[in-house]
Parts: C-alpha cells; structure tokens; sequence
C-alpha cells in the first residue's frame, strides 16, 4: 500500500508562548506530513527554537494544541514525545565518547537477558540497523571518540531508528560536515524519506534547504508566514519571507575612504601548513581570505592571532614590527580573533553575557583592582543595544542565545576592548540570513571607524559581497588576489582550486 504523504503525522496549530514580556511564538503553526523532509527556516528570533522546544515537550505552550500520529496531546513530556516516535538529532552530538557504537545505539534501551545486558544482541543489531539504513559496515565495538563527526551523526540517527522513530527533528545537522559528508547523510535522509520517515530539518544553509527538502516553513516574528516549495519558490523568495526585505539587499553597500597600512605581513611561513604569504590590511578595508579545506588558511589566521608560531617572516602593525607570540600579545596589540567554533572558543557558554563581554577587557572596568559594577554594566547594556542582542538582561547565560546573538555576544567582547584589527574566521557559519546582515552591517561600520578587517570565509558570495579585495590560498601559497570589480564566485572557486587565472593581458 502507497505511502499517503498528504496526511499529518505532526500538527501543530495556534501555538503561543510568551516569556514575560516577550513573544516568542504568537498563534504558530507547523503541520508536518508522513514520508517527507520538511524545512524550517527563519531569521534570528523567528520562534524556531520556541517552537521545536514546545514539539519536545520542554516548553509547555500558552494556547494551542499539538496532534501527534491524529493522538491530540495535552501534556507533552520529552518521555512521551520520544514515545510517540519523535526523536531529536541535536546539533551537539550527545554521545558519550568513551561508548562503544552499540552502546550508544542502544543506551537506555538495552536489550537483557535477565539482568543482565545482551551485548551480543546489541552488536547484532547495531550491525543491522546500520548495513539497512546507511549500507555501512561500522564495527559495533569501535568508540564514539574515534568516529568521525559524520559517522557520529549517523550514530545518533541509527539510535532514533532503533526505537521504530516516525520523525526526526535535525538541527543544523551539516554545521560542523564537508560536503562529502553532506552529500552520503542527505543519501541517508531520501532513503528514510522513501521508507515512510518524516524529517524536519532545520537549517541555516539556504542551498541545502533547496536541495532536500520536500516543502518549507518559513517562521517570522514569532509566527509561521507561509509553507512553499523551495524548489518552485527558490531561495530568494525564501530569504525576501523570513527577513521581509529583497534578497539584493543582503550585502549592504558602503563607501568608506581606504586609509594607511595597518597589519603588514611579510614572508610568513610555518612548515607544512604556509609558505611565503605576504599580505597588507588597510584602515578602512575589509579583506576577503578564502581557500579549500587543508589550503592552510586556518593555520595562517592562528599565526596572526598568537595561537601558532610562525617559523620565518615578520608582521608589523603601523609600520612597526612585533611579535606576535601569544594571543595575550595579539589582544595587545589590539587584535581580535573570532573564531569559526563559537561554542568551544569564542565565548563561555556558562557564563553570562556580561561576563563574556567583559571578559577580555576587565582592565577598562577595573581601578586600584577593584572592578567597577556601574561602568561594566553601562558598557555591557550599550553593546547589547548597539547589537540588538536579543535578551530579558545582561545576566541571561549565553547557552540561552540562539546562534546569532552568542555571535554578537562574541563580537561585542571585541568591541569592549576596542580592537583595531579584527580576524574574523567564518563569522557567519551556522547563523540565521537575518542576523547574517546585522552581521554585515557591523562589518561595515567597524570599517567605516578605520578598523581593519580579515574576512575569512568559504562563502564565496560573502567574499563577493563585503570585500574590497579578496586573497586566494592554494596549498599553502597565496596564489591569487581579486579586487572587489574583478571578483565572482567562479572565479574564486576556480582560483582555490589551483586553477591559474587569465589576465587581461593574457586573453587580449
């Protein structure tokens, strides 16, 4: 009997819920349909974590009601949710490292033989599970710890499956994958998809929400604004849906005088990652910095910001030249790094916001060594408000942020030091369009104060749209430069991929 893709498995009408005074979900709606991957989209502060928090059973909602499988559920627990065949693959692994593949399959749920465990049973079906979903031989003995971030994914999948889920809920789940790791698990969720398993799939990537989803929610402000086709609609609509403006406008425009060298890189090498890259940033200037996986561009960006230690060349600031050992010597020479992991390295999670804005910069507060609460607080709450960091107050801990505003969380504490230079490594990885263009915006006013920024970024269109000049790195050497007029994304690509380009003179 054929699949019937037209009827619910989850429905999810009129949900609202308020915290305080503020609104997160207003009268939202998601209806989910069996056998299909189905999109969730929206700007920071949409109500898409509101929402999937109510679906998990962690929120209880002000108004509406939640039918799972046609059962209308008054008291949703997570117990209950996973009960009813909804498992939730996070976008932080969960996996207890030091577990073998078996176990982690089958924690909480293992099969017995008497009181004790049946490992056998576990290894063989873990076996199976795995060969019949995802065609691979993964050793049931082998640990969570030395799998690959893909195969743990696909681990935390197969332990959903091995309790008969009917829906998977994915967050963000190609953040931290390479695009062959992209391409096998969106093999693994169309053949899921096929067998009658619903995904709803929440992602920041406009691309791969074009290219797998069966159908798209677009959440705004709180509330759902409409269900379309992405493959009919296309991304620009998408995007025009969740920030209500034109996709032309993503880039905003700026016109801000070039000033005088500010980082001037010379000859730097580290043996097996860079060799002789020369580079200027200007006051003024934002500089694009892109390469493939392993072109050694990240080991540069860490050279730059005191993590690594180069073995040849100089760097000076403000024609002067310094040493540049250790990240404390970076921030003082007021230079800032935002690194592409924020969760692990730019901010503290456990801590609050003004604790982490604060945290690089406790000399500006502090007098005699003593801190002072009003001159911290007066800074903190007017980075918030510059930011438009959304939160109840500067207490509130950063694990409570969406993506976006740990971001800001992360770029204020370099404005509180009143960097000069910034490093900013994938700025907007993992973060929503909306806050992608306060992002920008931000960008653009730190240049337009004479700040001199380094944008690295495997985005070509980013690279496109915010630099003046963009830097290709091939296997180590800095191999091409593009001005703002010259650069596209073809011709990016086609430079990080060793392919020599063709001057003027040379097609002439």
């Amino acid at each position: 009997m054929p699949l019937d893709t037209q009827s619910a498995i989850i429905e999810m009408q009129g949900i609202s819920k308020r915290f305080g005074p503020v609104r997160a979900l207003e009268e939202a709606s998601l209806t989910i349909h069996r056998g299909r991957i189905h999109g969730l989209v929206g700007a920071n502060g949409a109500g898409k974590s509101t929402i999937i928090k109510v679906l998990a059973g962690i929120l209880r909602p002000d108004a509406g009601t939640i039918r799972i499988d046609g059962q209308e559920v008054t008291r949703l627990t997570p117990a209950l949710v996973e009960k009813l065949g909804v498992h939730f693959i996070h976008q932080d692994r969960l996996l207890v490292p030091t577990a073998t593949v078996a176990e982690a399959i089958f924690l909480r749920h293992e099969p017995r033989i008497g009181p004790f465990l049946n490992l056998r049973a576990m290894r063989r079906r873990s076996a199976e599970l795995l060969k019949h979903y995802f065609d691979l031989d993964l050793p049931a003995d082998a640990l969570v710890q030395d799998l690959t971030t893909a195969q743990q994914k696909i681990v935390q999948i197969t332990r959903a499956l091995a309790q008969e889920a009917k829906v998977l809920v994915l967050d963000e789940p190609t953040a931290a994958l390479v695009k062959r790791e992209v391409d096998s698990l969106f093999r693994v969720l169309r053949r899921l998809r096929d067998d009658g398993i619903s995904v709803i799939f929440i992602s920041h990537y406009m691309q791969e929400i074009e290219e797998i989803c069966d159908e798209v929610t677009v959440m705004r402000n709180g509330t759902d604004v409409g269900v379309v086709d992405p493959r009919q609609s296309g991304i620009d609509e998408i995007v025009a849906m969740m920030i209500n403006r034109d996709m032309g406008e993503m880039y905003p425009a700026r016109s801000v005088a070039i000033g005088a060298p500010v980082l001037e890189v010379q000859g730097l090498s580290r043996d097996g990652s860079f060799r002789n890259v020369s580079l200027t940033l200007r006051a003024g200037e934002i500089v694009g910095l892109t390469g493939l996986l392993g072109s050694g561009v990240k080991e540069l960006v860490q050279c730059l910001f005191g993590l690594d230690r180069p073995d040849a060349g100089r760097v000076a600031i403000d024609g002067q030249e310094v040493a540049l050992g250790s990240p404390v010597q970076a921030v003082g020479r007021r230079i800032a790094l935002l690194p592409e992991d924020r969760r692990a390295h730019g901010v503290a999670m456990g801590l609050s916001i003004a604790d982490n804005i604060a945290l690089a910069s406790m000399q500006r507060y502090a007098k005699g060594g003593l801190v002072s609460a009003a001159k911290e607080a007066a800074i903190v709450d007017g980075l918030i408000r510059d930011l438009s960091i959304k939160t109840p107050h500067r207490h509130n801990l950063v694990r409570n942020l969406s993506g976006g505003n740990q971001q800001k969380v992360a770029i204020a504490k370099w404005l509180s030091c009143q960097s000069r230079i910034y490093v900013l490594d994938e700025p907007t990885v993992a973060v929503d369009v909306g806050a992608k263009v306060e992002i920008y915006n931000l960008m653009n006013r730190l240049a337009a104060e004479g700040a001199a920024i380094l944008l690295m970024s495997s985005e070509l269109e980013e690279l496109v749209g915010m630099c003046d000049r963009t830097l290709v790195i091939y296997r180590g050497e800095l191999i091409d430069e593009f001005t703002r007029a010259e650069a596209d994304t073809d011709s990016l690509l086609a430079a990080a991929s060793g392919a020599a380009r063709k001057t003027a003179r040379e097609t002439a």
